[in-house]
């Protein structure tokens, strides 16, 4: 069944209601992009999957996991250009486990962080369609861990904060709230405007030298990475999606940015003693 005939077996399953849900939707998180980032039970799933409603972003290796004989529908998203609306991807999940046992709606990372998962989840309750979350590892961590950094050194962050470039005005509150220097900052799809999200990041209260980091593609064979300043963000050149930007002190754990790893520790003592006298 190709995406037309998907369409047009949502229409009618729509307006069909002696039909019930007898199957299960599987809300799957795909990881960054390794295969073997995946969950046992998310590779098993795929392998048992009749039909598989998947992100763009969803890298090859993991979608090489879906069996021949399962149906694929891309509905992701390529440079603002939606191949389906979040209305039309909900219907058709209903559609789908109208008519198939186990449907996987298969998301990067982890579908319950920026996923949209909260408006499918409502979908599917609403048509007493029965489903099941299985966790990804967030392309945060993926991230993290191909560059070798914790999120959370002790030393010098204490809390973490997700976040997302909103290109909309109305959507970037992240200046209203402040962020701390013990803040790491994760900026989920920074898209091109790296000018636009540098100036972002330094309304909000973050010192200009605040090392940070683009991460595109984690985990995969085409990963790239480059190191600059909030300042100078602007001016590097973009990388290709999907990318994250880890912005804080822990950026500087690399073993190439060691003497600013020390500066910022004798930073972070000086702020303790400063506030112990205080």
């Amino acid at each position: 069944m190709g995406l037309v005939n998907a369409r047009n077996e949502e229409r009618r399953m729509s307006t069909d209601k002696s039909v019930c849900a007898t199957g299960k939707v599987f809300l799957v998180g795909a990881g960054p992009g390794d295969a073997e980032l995946l969950t046992l039970k998310a590779a098993r799933i795929l392998q048992e999957a009749n039909i598989v409603l998947h992100d763009s972003l969803v890298s090859e290796e993991v979608l090489a996991l879906i069996p021949a004989r399962a149906e694929r529908i891309d509905v992701g998203k390529r440079r603002r250009f939606r191949l389906l609306s979040q209305d039309e991807i909900n219907s058709l999940l209903v559609a789908a486990a109208r008519e198939h046992a186990t449907v996987v709606r298969l998301k990067g990372g982890d579908p319950l962080l920026f996923g949209r998962a909260a408006e499918e989840i409502q979908a599917l309750r609403a048509a007493g369609v029965s489903f099941e979350i299985v966790p990804g590892i967030s392309a945060a961590f993926g991230a993290a861990a191909a560059a070798q950094i914790s999120l959370t050194d002790r030393r010098l962050a204490s809390q973490v904060l997700f976040s997302t470039y909103s290109r909309a005005p109305e959507g970037r509150v992240l200046p209203l709230l402040g962020i701390p220097g013990e803040t790491t900052v994760v900026v989920y799809m920074p898209g091109v405007d790296y000018q636009g999200v540098s100036h972002w990041l330094l309304e909000s209260g973050i010192v200009p030298e605040t090392p940070c980091l683009v991460i595109s593609q984690a985990s995969r064979r085409e990963q790239s990475m480059r190191r600059t300043t909030v300042s100078r963000l602007a001016s590097l050149p973009p990388l290709p999606a999907p990318a994250l930007l880890l912005v804080g002190r822990v950026v500087s754990q690399s073993s190439d940015s060691a003497s600013v790893l020390s500066w910022f520790l004798d930073a972070a003592e000086e702020s303790v003693q400063h506030n112990a006298v205080s």
